[in-house]
Formats: C-alpha cells, structure tokens, sequence
C-alpha cells in the first residue's frame, strides 16, 4: 500500500495546487470529450490459499504485487452530468507462493485490465467538480514468464468497479485529476505440473493521479 499511498499523496499535492491558481477555465458540459494523463498504482489484495488438484490443503497462499504505470482515460459527456469513461493502461505483476517457511515466486505477467464506467459528475460547471462511477472490466493476462519450475495458468475474465474521483480546474481546459477505483475480479490460477490450484481473488486498488484536458 506504499505506493499507493504516494501516488495518492502525489495526486492530493497536485489538487490542492490547481485549486488554488485556477483561472478561467472550460467547464464539464455535454458533448465534451476529457483526455486523462495518469499515473496509476494498481495494489492487488490477493493472498487466497494454493490447494492440490484435488482441493486438499497445502498451507502456501497466493500474493500479488503491486505495480506503478502511467494509464490514460478518455470520456465523453451526454449531459453536463452523465458521462462514460474508457481507461487503458498495463501493468507487471509477480505471483509468489508463501507460506510459513517458502517465498517462491511462480509468474511474472503483464496485466492489462479496460475498465469501463458510467459516471455522474456533481458540480460540472464548478472549479471543483467530484464524480462517482461504476463500471465493467476484463483482464488480460500476457506475456507471462513462469518460475522455479512452474507452469500457472491464469484466467481471463470480467470483473466490475466502483469508482471516485475530482476534477480541479486549472487553466483553460486544463485540470488536475485524482481517481481511485475498486475493482472487483476472481479467477482460476492452475498449474498442471506441480498439480497445485488457487481461486485467486485480485480485488486490486487502482489509485490514479494526472492532469486532464478537454475538448
């Protein structure tokens, strides 16, 4: 959560700032499109437990990594208020068995999780304008490079969000975001080869922090 929590400080820094040198500045309004340049952690909470094939106990726990990248998102306004937002971005992650005397790692892999939301923005024509949203996602696992002699398996799959942000206004069509998701995704870890198995339940964090620009 390290990072997280910097990332989030970083973002708060940059809120505080925008507010207090904001000029004239475009206000939310439907038809508006609004670009977002982001630095993001994704903080994964995991730590389900790693059974046999056969679901027997085998005492070791799935952990994984947190991960910092930039990610943009691009919305679109239908009314001053409702407005869809699509964000993209990737980040790397390492899967670790744990347990009390093992700490191996099992995958590095790349993860690219779209998240699509429907958000309602409060105050649109203010300097200040905080929103929430809820939406869809499906991760993509790629790229993935097993370790120590394991061959894992990750699903693919859907999972849903919960979302809150704020908008300062800067300058112009200029703004300062910050963006904190939930998301909510469990899938199916398997490896064959050493006949082990983990319902893992990601449910990450995604802590967001940039600027906007609308047009």
């Amino acid at each position: 959560m390290k990072t997280t929590a910097a990332v989030l400080a970083a973002g708060l820094a940059l809120t505080l700032a925008g507010a207090a040198q904001a000029q004239e500045f475009q206000p939310k309004a439907a038809g508006t499109k609004m670009l977002n340049v982001r630095v993001t952690s994704v903080d994964p909470e995991a730590g389900d437990p790693i059974t046999t094939l056969a679901g027997a106990a085998t005492g070791l726990r799935a952990e994984v990594n947190a991960d910092v990248m930039p990610t943009i998102g691009l919305s679109y306004f239908f009314t001053d208020n409702v407005a869809v937002e699509v964000i993209a971005g990737t980040t790397k992650h390492t899967v670790t068995a744990k347990g009390p005397a093992t700490d191996v790692k099992v995958k590095e892999t790349w993860v690219l999780p779209p998240v699509v939301s429907l958000q309602y923005h409060f105050a649109p024509t203010a300097k200040v304008s905080p929103y929430v949203g809820a939406g869809v996602n499906y991760m993509i696992f790629y790229n993935g490079s097993d370790k120590n002699n394991f061959d894992l398996d990750i699903d693919n799959g859907f999972g849903f969000a919960l979302q809150a942000g704020v908008d300062v206004a800067v300058s112009g069509p200029w703004s300062a975001n910050v963006d904190v998701k939930k998301v909510f995704f469990e899938t199916d870890a398997t490896d064959n080869r050493n006949g082990v198995k983990s319902k893992v339940k990601l449910d990450p964090w995604v802590v967001s922090a940039g600027f906007g620009y609308k047009f």
